[in-house]
Protein backbone atom coordinates (compact mmCIF):
# COMPACT_ATOMS: atom_id res chain seq x y z
CA UNK A 1 0.00 0.00 0.00
CA UNK A 2 1.19 3.87 -0.98
CA UNK A 3 3.16 5.75 2.15
CA UNK A 4 0.01 8.35 1.46
CA UNK A 5 -3.04 6.54 1.30
CA UNK A 6 -2.55 6.43 5.38
CA UNK A 7 -4.89 2.94 5.00
CA UNK A 8 -7.93 4.81 3.89
CA UNK A 9 -9.83 3.55 1.33
CA UNK A 10 -11.57 5.47 -1.78
CA UNK A 11 -14.55 3.14 -3.21
CA UNK A 12 -15.56 4.35 -6.86
CA UNK A 13 -17.74 2.72 -9.25
CA UNK A 14 -21.23 3.92 -11.49
CA UNK A 15 -24.21 5.11 -9.39
CA UNK A 16 -26.37 2.19 -7.97
CA UNK A 17 -22.87 0.03 -7.47
CA UNK A 18 -23.31 -0.19 -3.73
CA UNK A 19 -20.52 2.29 -2.88
CA UNK A 20 -23.04 4.18 -0.43
CA UNK A 21 -23.96 0.93 1.19
CA UNK A 22 -20.39 -0.69 1.12
CA UNK A 23 -18.93 2.81 2.74
CA UNK A 24 -21.50 2.11 5.68
CA UNK A 25 -20.23 -1.36 5.99
CA UNK A 26 -16.58 -0.83 5.12
CA UNK A 27 -16.30 2.30 7.95
CA UNK A 28 -18.36 0.63 10.77
CA UNK A 29 -16.24 -3.18 9.95
CA UNK A 30 -12.90 -1.11 10.39
CA UNK A 31 -13.70 1.55 12.39
CA UNK A 32 -12.76 4.42 9.89
CA UNK A 33 -14.73 7.91 9.77
CA UNK A 34 -17.28 7.37 6.16
CA UNK A 35 -17.21 10.39 3.91
CA UNK A 36 -19.21 10.53 1.48
CA UNK A 37 -18.09 13.43 -1.09
CA UNK A 38 -21.94 13.51 -2.49
CA UNK A 39 -23.16 14.44 0.56
CA UNK A 40 -20.73 16.87 1.64
CA UNK A 41 -21.13 18.23 -1.24
CA UNK A 42 -24.67 19.00 -0.94
CA UNK A 43 -24.34 20.10 3.07
CA UNK A 44 -21.61 22.81 1.49
CA UNK A 45 -23.75 23.63 -1.18
CA UNK A 46 -27.02 23.82 0.38
CA UNK A 47 -28.74 21.92 -2.18
CA UNK A 48 -28.91 18.50 -3.60
CA UNK A 49 -27.43 17.01 -6.13
CA UNK A 50 -30.35 16.95 -8.57
CA UNK A 51 -30.66 20.95 -7.56
CA UNK A 52 -27.14 22.07 -8.56
CA UNK A 53 -27.32 20.19 -12.09
CA UNK A 54 -30.44 22.18 -12.57
CA UNK A 55 -29.02 25.63 -11.08
CA UNK A 56 -25.39 25.45 -12.21
CA UNK A 57 -24.63 22.94 -14.26
CA UNK A 58 -22.83 19.75 -14.39
CA UNK A 59 -19.45 21.21 -14.98
CA UNK A 60 -20.24 23.45 -12.07
CA UNK A 61 -20.90 20.01 -9.85
CA UNK A 62 -17.63 18.59 -11.39
CA UNK A 63 -15.65 21.50 -10.52
CA UNK A 64 -17.18 21.26 -6.84
CA UNK A 65 -15.73 17.36 -6.74
CA UNK A 66 -12.20 18.53 -7.59
CA UNK A 67 -12.61 21.18 -5.31
CA UNK A 68 -13.73 18.85 -2.42
CA UNK A 69 -11.08 16.07 -3.42
CA UNK A 70 -8.49 18.67 -3.11
CA UNK A 71 -9.47 19.53 0.41
CA UNK A 72 -9.70 15.74 1.75
CA UNK A 73 -6.17 14.87 0.44
CA UNK A 74 -5.15 17.08 3.53
CA UNK A 75 -6.83 15.47 6.48
CA UNK A 76 -6.01 14.13 8.89
CA UNK A 77 -7.01 10.23 10.56
CA UNK A 78 -8.65 6.79 8.69
CA UNK A 79 -11.13 7.17 6.46
CA UNK A 80 -13.61 5.26 3.73
CA UNK A 81 -14.52 7.52 1.11
CA UNK A 82 -17.56 6.59 -1.20
CA UNK A 83 -17.28 9.53 -4.38
CA UNK A 84 -19.80 10.12 -7.18
CA UNK A 85 -19.66 7.73 -9.71
CA UNK A 86 -18.53 10.67 -12.31
CA UNK A 87 -15.79 11.57 -9.71
CA UNK A 88 -12.73 9.25 -12.18
CA UNK A 89 -13.78 10.71 -15.33
CA UNK A 90 -12.33 14.19 -14.60
CA UNK A 91 -8.37 13.19 -15.36
CA UNK A 92 -7.59 15.48 -12.70
CA UNK A 93 -9.32 14.01 -9.97
CA UNK A 94 -7.35 10.09 -10.41
CA UNK A 95 -4.37 11.10 -8.88
CA UNK A 96 -6.33 12.97 -6.01
CA UNK A 97 -8.43 9.71 -5.45
CA UNK A 98 -5.24 7.95 -5.23
CA UNK A 99 -3.61 10.22 -3.00
CA UNK A 100 -6.70 9.29 -0.83
CA UNK A 101 -6.00 5.81 -0.72
CA UNK A 102 -6.48 2.43 -1.82
CA UNK A 103 -8.86 2.80 -4.46
CA UNK A 104 -11.50 -0.16 -4.85
CA UNK A 105 -13.87 -0.35 -7.80
CA UNK A 106 -16.95 -1.51 -7.52
CA UNK A 107 -17.84 -2.89 -10.66
CA UNK A 108 -21.39 -3.54 -11.54
CA UNK A 109 -23.31 -4.64 -15.06
CA UNK A 110 -25.68 -2.20 -17.30
CA UNK A 111 -28.60 -4.43 -16.23
CA UNK A 112 -27.65 -4.91 -12.51
CA UNK A 113 -27.72 -0.75 -12.29
CA UNK A 114 -31.13 -0.12 -14.22
CA UNK A 115 -32.82 -2.77 -11.22
CA UNK A 116 -31.54 -1.24 -8.60
CA UNK A 117 -32.28 2.31 -9.87
CA UNK A 118 -35.17 1.88 -12.33
CA UNK A 119 -37.46 3.82 -9.56
CA UNK A 120 -35.31 6.20 -8.23
CA UNK A 121 -35.88 9.66 -9.63
CA UNK A 122 -33.26 11.57 -7.60
CA UNK A 123 -30.51 10.88 -10.19
CA UNK A 124 -30.16 13.48 -12.79
CA UNK A 125 -27.84 11.77 -14.97
CA UNK A 126 -30.82 8.91 -15.32
CA UNK A 127 -34.01 10.79 -16.00
CA UNK A 128 -35.61 10.91 -19.34
CA UNK A 129 -36.13 8.13 -22.31
CA UNK A 130 -33.78 4.66 -22.19
CA UNK A 131 -32.43 4.54 -18.98
CA UNK A 132 -31.01 1.21 -19.75
CA UNK A 133 -29.20 3.04 -22.86
CA UNK A 134 -28.01 6.07 -20.82
CA UNK A 135 -26.66 3.46 -18.49
CA UNK A 136 -24.89 1.16 -20.91
CA UNK A 137 -23.34 4.39 -22.51
CA UNK A 138 -22.40 6.02 -19.75
CA UNK A 139 -20.84 3.14 -18.17
CA UNK A 140 -18.71 2.11 -21.16
CA UNK A 141 -17.53 5.83 -21.39
CA UNK A 142 -16.78 5.68 -17.92
CA UNK A 143 -15.00 2.32 -17.70
CA UNK A 144 -11.05 3.37 -18.77
CA UNK A 145 -11.42 5.90 -16.19
CA UNK A 146 -12.53 3.51 -13.55
CA UNK A 147 -9.65 0.86 -14.48
CA UNK A 148 -7.46 3.35 -14.76
CA UNK A 149 -7.86 4.98 -11.07
CA UNK A 150 -8.28 1.57 -9.90
CA UNK A 151 -6.00 -0.51 -7.12
CA UNK A 152 -8.66 -3.12 -7.09
CA UNK A 153 -11.10 -4.23 -9.23
CA UNK A 154 -14.48 -6.03 -7.67
CA UNK A 155 -16.96 -7.98 -10.02
CA UNK A 156 -19.55 -6.89 -7.32
CA UNK A 157 -23.24 -8.24 -9.09
CA UNK A 158 -23.22 -12.17 -7.63
CA UNK A 159 -21.63 -11.18 -4.39
CA UNK A 160 -23.37 -10.26 -1.27
CA UNK A 161 -22.99 -6.75 0.75
CA UNK A 162 -20.95 -9.47 3.28
CA UNK A 163 -18.84 -11.34 0.28
CA UNK A 164 -18.10 -7.38 -0.90
CA UNK A 165 -16.91 -6.56 2.75
CA UNK A 166 -14.37 -9.05 3.17
CA UNK A 167 -13.29 -9.08 -0.52
CA UNK A 168 -12.54 -5.17 0.08
CA UNK A 169 -10.64 -6.33 3.66
CA UNK A 170 -8.40 -8.69 2.23
CA UNK A 171 -7.51 -6.53 -0.61
CA UNK A 172 -6.38 -3.67 2.15
CA UNK A 173 -4.35 -5.73 4.55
Amino acid sequence: MREESRGNVVLIGFMGSGKSTMGIRLSYRLQYILEDTDKLIETKAGMTISEIFAREGEEAFRQMETQLLQQLVEKKGRRVYSVGGGTPVRAVNRPLLKKLGTVVYLRTRPETVYERLKNDTTRPLLQGEDPLGKIRSLMAERESAYAETADVILDVDEMTTDQVVESIMGSIR
